[in-house]
């Protein structure tokens, strides 16, 4: 524990729901939805505006709609949300060289060993000029906790939401954390949690006052002698700069159950060659190939497969999964798919008898899934033209063209058509897509409708949220 609030965490507002506010004037102040459209999607991020309603992440989208009937629903642009989170995390790294990244929208850092703040003034500055400059060049806010420790600026940072500054002074740690639930504590999730309420704690006071060997009794050695110290507010873990990853795995939800073996079998491929992007992206090869499977009945199966050295050769890894598919009963039906790479390393080994397997037979063509829960969203349910719609010119269409399959228009994406420029995906469905034609900064746009095979409407990559020179936070 510090003797000064010198560890920051930063935590973004709504994240994802408040960068496409950001990105769409029509839609701020209005209740948002970001998350899978299918049948089977979730809620990733709601505006504070959807919460309201009850809406929360890691609801079922079906509820969500239930709750929130005219919210905007929008499947995720994760391209638009790592360039903003890459802006916040450069405004961190300004403040101090140990930075910890936790997600895309939320990060640890040391002020104290960057210089920036060595006692409680000084923390509350730096605390207060990374909420300005955060806003200044994004547009969005964030809400900070400043501690003592990396547990209690998380506190601080929650009891902060939205967009404010919570500073907790050391040495009152144990009078804030007494009245809290057990699950603010970290490393008490759901199973410890009720363990913890049949015994007859509830309170992190009442954890403190069942004494360490009660809690080590019940929990075992480490867990309960780390419970414990958190419960007396003590929690000396460092801000890590770099967080080493352990493994790389990609995994899509399907909106209908998969029955037939070879559609499995042509997923697992497609999902292990998007692994191996990844893999490579991060410079990394593995030597463990991991396949998961969720079953009809959510029953969880893994399989794994060591091989002989590291390797990053999307060949190499269809093989493994393919075998550890071929041990994997899918009668009844698959609703998850999932393949992983562990063992990772900075070098690659060739397995040149897998390698040999795979070129024995031809490589299978990658297909879309039906519905999976990442990139797709063909029917969102958003607004969809009662009419036919017009042409660019104005006129009504002579006959209504057949669309190509593949041209797909997920809600909220950026599009740009030839004649009306910049706009977003309002809604798709029965081969219409319609758009509303505004940019960040803009007012609220216009909304026109346009067949999917329209040659002049592409979709486009997302424009920055503030426009101009991002030079905001670089004086003190």
């Amino acid at each position: 524990m510090r003797s000064a609030p010198t560890i920051l965490h930063l935590d973004m507002d709504a994240f994802f729901a408040a960068a496409e506010q950001a990105a769409k004037p029509s839609l701020r102040g209005k209740p948002v939805v970001v998350g899978g459209l299918g049948p089977r999607g979730v809620v990733s991020t709601a505006s504070y505006e959807a919460r309201r309603f009850g809406v929360h992440s890691a609801m079922p989208m079906a509820q969500a709609r239930r709750l929130a009937p005219n919210a905007a629903y929008l499947v995720p642009r994760f391209a638009l949300y790592r360039t903003v989170s890459e802006q916040v995390m450069g405004l961190l790294g300004r403040l101090s060289p140990l930075v910890e990244p936790l997600s895309l929208d939320e990060a640890f850092v040391d002020l104290e060993a960057g210089g920036s703040a060595h006692d409680t003034a000084s923390a509350l500055v730096a605390g207060e000029r990374l909420r300005a400059d955060i806003r200044a060049v994004t547009g969005l806010s964030g809400s900070v906790g400043l501690a003592g420790s990396k547990m209690l600026a998380k506190i601080g940072s929650e009891q902060a939401k939205p967009d404010g500054l919570v500073l907790i002074e050391p040495g009152t740690e144990r009078e804030l954390l007494g009245p809290m639930p057990v699950r603010i504590l970290p490393g008490v999730g759901p199973a410890t949690g009720e363990h913890l309420r049949r015994a007859g704690m509830t309170t992190v006071a009442e954890l403190a006052e069942a004494g360490e060997d009660e809690l080590v009794r019940l929990l075992g050695k480490s867990h309960g002698a780390s419970l414990y110290r958190m419960a007396l507010g003590h929690d000396d873990r460092p801000v890590v700069s770099e967080r080493e990853a352990k493994s790389v795995s990609v995994e899509d939800t399907f909106d209908v159950d998969l029955h037939d073996r070879v559609r499995v079998r042509t997923e697992v491929d497609r999902l292990a060659d998007r692994c191996v992007r990844r893999l490579r992206a991060a410079g990394h090869s593995g030597r463990t190939v991991v396949l998961k499977v969720r079953r009809y009945d959510f029953s969880t199966l893994t399989r794994s497969e060591t091989l002989r050295g590291p390797t990053d050769d999307p060949g190499v890894v269809r093989e493994a999964a393919g075998r550890l598919l071929e041990s994997v009963d899918t009668t009844g039906g698959v609703r998850l798919l999932g393949v992983g790479v562990t063992g990772l390393a900075d070098f690659t080994q060739e397995d040149l008898f897998a390698q040999a397997a795979a070129a024995e037979r031809p490589e299978a063509t990658p297909q879309a899934p039906v519905g999976a829960a990442e990139g797709t969203a063909a029917d969102d349910g958003a607004a969809r033209p009662a009419e036919s719609p017009p042409r660019a010119d104005g006129g009504a269409p002579a006959q209504e063209p057949e669309a190509p399959a593949e041209r797909r228009f997920p809600a909220g994406h950026d599009v740009r058509h030839a004649a009306y420029g910049a706009g977003w995906v309002q809604g798709s469905g029965l081969r219409r897509v319609t758009v509303r034609f505004e940019e960040p900064g803009s007012a609220p746009g216009r909304v026109r409708t346009f067949w999917v095979d329209d040659p002049e409407l592409a979709l486009s990559e997302p424009l920055p949220l503030v426009p101009g020179p991002q030079d905001a936070g670089q004086s003190s």
